[in-house]
């Protein structure tokens, strides 16, 4: 099973669909406000969730987005150096509990790295939606990815290469 793309693996214009989706659960929402302390009761409290424009708690929007993030990780980033930056982030619709999320990512671009010969940078966009098809969240970012050991990629290759054992 691959974990992740070389550089020389990323096709411009290519659509990675990430599999499976995530249900998600009041529970997977609560503990995500308490681990990152966002205490909105928007996030919390459904009785004061029962009085806003949702009319119920509604998941915390970074939750989505690092769902997202982690179920590109086996099409996308498992072998990156580095996330490099958050071009942007848009929450584009509220999610519920009981909501299923599925995520695609599109390459956009890719260039080799200007200061090291052994990786490239490429540009994603990422949609995530509802089991409806309602688009929630939509984000695009750069990633520092290596390019493949055998690919004439000597400065990888030779940090990859086994140290000789002294006895």
């Amino acid at each position: 099973m691959q974990f992740g793309r070389y550089f020389e693996e990323f096709e411009v214009g290519a659509t990675y669909k990430h599999w499976p989706g995530k249900t998600i659960t009041e529970y997977d929402n609560q503990q995500f406000c308490l681990l990152t302390m966002n205490h909105h009761p928007l996030h919390l409290d459904a009785h004061y969730a029962e009085g806003t424009q949702q009319g119920r708690i509604v998941v915390v929007g970074n939750y989505v987005y690092a769902l997202l993030l982690g179920m590109s990780v086996a099409d996308l980033s498992g072998k990156a150096i580095a996330n490099l930056e958050v071009e942007s982030l848009r929450h584009v619709a509220p999610t519920f509990s009981g909501d299923t999320i599925y995520g695609e990512s599109t390459v956009l671009d890719k260039r080799e790295s200007s200061s090291k010969k052994d990786r490239g940078v490429v540009r994603i966009d990422t949609v995530g939606y509802k089991q409806d098809g309602t688009v929630v969240c939509v984000y695009r970012r750069k990633i520092l990815v290596p390019k493949h050991p055998g690919h004439g990629n000597e400065e990888l290759e030779q940090r990859r290469r086994p140290v000789p054992r002294r006895d």
